[in-house]
């Protein structure tokens, strides 16, 4: 007599929790550095920014990390051009 298969049951998904999608510190830092710079850079609002960036990446984590890094890559300094060599006569 053939025995019968036995199939484990899958395993039950967590729901998904504010601790599975919290930002990492490098977002919250990226995001807090926008803010700054929305606000026209001023210093003195160093905490507001954050705790700010954080409510915003746990409100929308995918809408918001999705800007992140072209507002950061927009902030960074132009590449110096090459010299132009000189021909000589």
């Amino acid at each position: 007599m053939a025995k019968p298969i036995r199939i484990a049951a899958a395993a039950p998904r967590k729901p998904r929790t504010a601790a599975a999608r919290k930002p990492t510190y490098d977002q919250i830092q990226a995001r807090a550095y926008e803010v700054f710079l929305r606000r026209g850079g001023t210093p003195g609002d160093e905490l507001q920014d954050w705790l700010q960036a954080e409510r915003e990446l746990l409100a929308s984590p995918r809408k918001t990390a999705a800007k992140a890094p072209k507002a950061v890559k927009a902030a960074k300094a132009p590449k110096p051009s090459r010299p132009v060599k000189e021909q000589a006569a």
